[in-house]
């Protein structure tokens, strides 16, 4: 039987109903306003994806708290089984050292994710790029870390992006599951931008399974809720001021069910010769971004839809974010930097659900 072409089956949403964004880490803050008869509330948190994860949930459990947490952990490592660059036996690296052209298989839940950067690769005429790993590698920014701190030549940065191209790679299915191809055997596809998502979506689908309905996960910059908090109220986040000193926080805003992801350029990079790099990298230059955009945040409906475009926004820099936002009717909340400090860009969509002082959060959908 021959293999087609998997058709785009994830679909993509207008933003207008109550939701959140946080930046770059999350202040859970459910103590904000009278509170009714509090229910309680489970903590699981540890780490993965060289980042950390905390799970809240609000009310009884199905099971106990260890067989949940023995779950979680169990999931995360198959997670890392799947998509990690760390290991030289999980299922993307064994793709990435195949040097045939023969379609190579992957789980679902990878094809999902792949789907999706494949899609907003699409969209944004890729600067959404999982192919960019020989660029990420030859920058220090994958597993290997010696050429960390060092400046590539030209000529090398050129023989990188010649194996570099969304072109070269497809997403194939057929009755007996899905399957990765290249036709170029040096093309080396790097999921680690999408990484948080892909976890933050597990996990929610597998409280979901289980009948759980009121609880906030956050993995790295990735944080999706659903519910309410012991409080009886809305899940609160704050957003941070995006700098590697002391937490300050610039808004407030509320979760209803939605994803949001952040991805920032300042905590992540090397300096050489007084001058910054970021290990995002642009896939039209090669090089580290070299703009002013230091922080964007996404809303989207799931967690790999949010993280696939606040990469993307990162790496076209503010106006042109912006200008992607107009157009794909995004909630966004962009923060830049100036030489009077930080200015902040927030979509009519993210407006409409930033909380004030003056203003409660909504409640439901």
């Amino acid at each position: 039987m021959s293999l087609k072409t998997k058709k785009i089956r994830l679909k993509f949403f207008r933003l207008g109903l109550p939701v959140v964004i946080c930046c770059l880490g999350v202040l859970v803050l459910y103590g904000m306003y009278k509170k009714p008869r509090e229910s309680s509330m489970h903590l699981f948190q540890g780490k993965t994806m060289g980042t950390f994860y905390t799970i809240r949930v609000a009310g009884d459990l199905p099971e106990t708290e260890e067989a949940l947490q023995d779950e979680i952990r169990a999931l995360l490592e198959q997670a890392n089984a799947e998509i990690s660059t760390y290991s030289s036996t999980s299922t993307l690296s064994r793709f990435n050292q195949y040097r045939g052209t023969d379609p190579q298989p992957i789980s679902h839940g990878m094809a999902d994710l792949i789907l999706m950067a494949l899609r907003v690769g699409h969209l944004t005429h890729d600067a959404m790029n999982i192919t960019i790993g020989p660029l990420v590698n030859l920058w220090g920014f994958g597993p290997d870390k010696h050429m960390l701190g060092t400046i590539p030549d030209q000529t090398d940065i050129d023989r990188a992006r010649r194996n570099v191209g969304l072109q070269h790679l497809k997403l194939i299915s057929e009755g007996r599951g899905d399957f990765l191809q290249k036709d170029l055997p040096d093309l080396y596809v790097d999921l680690s931008c999408m990484g948080e998502g892909y976890g933050t979506a597990l996990l929610s689908r597998l409280l979901d399974r289980k009948g759980i309905v009121n609880y906030l996960i956050s993995l790295g910059n990735a944080t999706f809720a659903r519910g309410l908090n012991p409080a009886g109220q809305p899940w609160r986040v704050a957003i941070r001021e995006p700098t590697d000193a002391a937490v300050e926080v610039r808004d407030e805003v509320c979760l209803q069910g939605y994803d949001i992801s952040t991805s920032g350029s300042y905590l992540n990079y090397f300096e050489k010769g007084g001058k910054r790099y970021s290990h995002i990298i642009d896939p039209a230059t090669g090089r580290p971004i070299d703009h002013h955009l230091v922080s964007a945040s996404v809303i989207a409906p799931t967690p790999l839809e949010a993280n696939a475009w606040d990469i993307s926004m990162m790496v076209l820099g503010t106006e042109k974010a912006i200008e992607l936002a107009r157009e794909q009717g995004l909630a966004v909340y962009l923060v830049t930097k100036t030489e009077k400090g930080f200015t902040t860009y927030m979509s009519p969509q993210f407006k409409k659900f930033l909380i004030t002082n003056k203003q409660k959060p909504s409640k439901g959908l």
